[in-house]
């Protein structure tokens, strides 16, 4: 695609062809590897910044939509002794669980945008997002659980760790801090006793 003016920069070809690629509908596609590599770092990107809010924020005051108290009420109606710290994958993938998350999630179409939305969710919410502990779920399925551990304070591991850590570099810091002033407090010293000689 070429620029129209010269302030202007061009727009890739590939660039606008993945989101006009990724604005049609699921029915328009087979398993094209492409469009799935696409859905896939999208899905990556938004669990970053997920994770990321959960690390810098107490979760238990995150508002992650403007439903959220309907999300909860009703994921707890329907899922209330669902463990929700570590999650068992039979519970959301087996055919079973598929029925009784099925009319769950229809509930929240045209109330969540893109509903039904591929997004990764971690299994164990006391770890990050890697390989052995993430799985495919729809969006909405990812705000039913994710609101609930915020809530039911399952995710302030991730923060508590997060804020740990930056005490200690903080404290460490302060410790290399004093040796520093101390090594410089020694130099003055020596400085002055040399001078006496």
């Amino acid at each position: 695609m070429e620029a129209t003016g010269e302030t202007e920069k061009p727009v890739s070809g590939e660039l606008v062809s993945v989101a006009h690629a990724l604005s049609l509908p699921a029915e328009s596609y087979g398993n094209d590897p492409d469009i799935e590599m696409a859905w896939a770092m999208r899905a990556m990107q938004h669990a970053e910044v997920y994770y990321k809010l959960i690390s810098s924020v107490d979760p238990q005051f995150l508002k992650l939509t403007k439903v959220d108290d309907q999300i909860y009420s009703e994921f707890r109606k329907n899922f209330e002794k669902l463990r929700i710290d570590i999650l068992d994958p039979e519970e959301l993938k087996s055919v079973s669980a598929k029925e009784k998350w099925r009319p769950f999630c229809l509930k929240f179409d045209g109330v969540i945008e893109d509903f039904n939305y591929g997004t990764l969710l971690r299994l164990d919410c006391s770890q990050g997002y890697t390989e052995e502990n993430t799985i495919f779920a729809p969006r909405i399925q990812f705000f039913a659980i994710e609101i609930a551990r915020n809530r039911e304070g399952h995710n302030k591991v991730v923060y508590t760790g997060v804020q740990d850590k930056e005490e200690e570099k903080g404290a460490n810091r302060g410790e290399k801090e004093k040796t520093n002033k101390g090594g410089e407090k020694e130099k003055e010293a020596n400085k002055g006793i040399n001078k006496h000689d």
